[in-house]
């Protein structure tokens, strides 16, 4: 199989072959469609975060395909079933995060693409519990984004406990930021988009987002506050300014929400404004099968857009480059040769 494999951090990845592998006990081996290219994966192959993954490693967390085997004891997946390989690749199931529903904290899990080999390749493996199953109608494109960008941004909403006539402030919008306007809309808020590229501006103005900021040139602060206020920031870019900015647009009571991980990793936040202003610093990490499973839903529902551009696994390397540049609208997506080439079972 075709694999693109990172050897040394920071060194471009390798395309090559590898032998497909085999499914041990409780796996599935799936044959890929689809992988997107989430900035967390230039992150692995560079080596920017403190626990480094093991090498070699074949990046990739937004997988999407069609089971081809299924390991010993597996009884709740089914050959033919497409499904979608997310970051959170396998948690222990017995913690105390597990069984009270927030698997996505567990201390025993294991991430795809990062852990163990993910989704820049035309087959992998998988927990055959964690490879969620994508509802008919849903293409592997769409799901791909989904399958983190998605699931990330939703619970993100989630966890900031947005009500209807709130103000939610996504600062970055691109793979996850498009998304994360879509959902904060859904949940009734007031949606403001900040952004230093205009391209991306219009597109969340296509989205339906209520207020635009572009942060080159505008003061960001000023202008949030001019429109009322944010009650709710959800952070998405890594530059260090934004941070500042989007706890200084919050108003009494306002919660910031923490998605994005720069390499640094380090923010500095006033303690006296934050205990007299009451606000809530949330670190929102990830989400849940059941949180996919309704990310998934709602597309399916066409409630929810997903903006892509495909690449060739080849052209591995020249997308990051786009990411780092900011150049891509939205989400990159490898698409393999096998997309649309297999159905997902059908319900008619």
């Amino acid at each position: 199989m075709k694999a693109a494999v990172v050897h040394s951090f920071g060194a471009p990845a390798e395309v090559e072959d590898r032998p497909v592998p085999r499914p041990g006990a409780g796996q599935v081996l799936v044959r890929l469609e689809a992988c997107g290219l989430c900035h967390t994966d230039i992150h692995a192959m560079q080596g920017d975060w403190p626990v480094k993954p093991p090498l070699p490693l074949v990046p990739g967390h937004e997988g999407v395909g069609i089971i081809e085997q299924l390991g010993d004891g597996v009884t709740s997946r089914t050959v033919g079933q497409r499904v979608a390989m997310p970051w959170l690749g396998h948690a222990c199931g017995e913690c105390r995060f597990c069984i009270d529903g927030r698997e996505n904290l567990c201390e025993q899990q294991f991430n795809n693409g990062y852990g163990v080999d993910g989704g820049y390749a035309e087959y992998m493996l998988a927990d055959a519990r964690f490879a969620t199953p994508v509802p008919d109608g849903i293409s592997a494109i769409d799901a791909a984004p989904l399958t983190c960008a998605g699931v990330t941004t939703y619970a993100a909403i989630k966890n900031a406990r947005v009500v209807p006539g709130e103000t939610v402030a996504v600062f970055g919008i691109g793979g996850l930021g498009h998304l994360a306007v879509q959902y904060a809309r859904l949940v009734g808020a007031k949606v403001i988009a900040v952004d230093v590229n205009d391209e991306k501006l219009q597109l969340a103005t296509e989205l339906g987002v209520d207020h635009v900021v572009n942060a080159r040139g505008t003061d960001v602060v000023q202008a949030i506050r001019d429109w009322g206020g944010a009650d709710v920031a959800v952070v998405l870019a890594v530059a260090p300014a934004v941070f500042g900015q989007a706890f200084e647009a919050l108003n009494r009571g306002g919660r910031l929400v923490l998605v994005s991980l720069p390499a640094d990793g380090t923010i500095t936040l006033p303690i006296f404004e934050t205990v007299l202003k009451g606000i809530s610093v949330i670190g929102s990490i990830v989400g849940t099968r059941q949180d996919l499973t309704e990310v998934f839903d709602l597309h399916a529902a066409g409630r929810t857009r997903v903006i892509t551009q495909t690449r060739e696994l080849e052209q591995v390397n020249t997308s990051v480059d786009e990411v780092l540049a900011g150049s891509v609208p939205a989400r990159l997506v490898f698409a393999y040769d096998s997309v649309g080439a297999v159905k997902a079972p059908s319900s008619e």
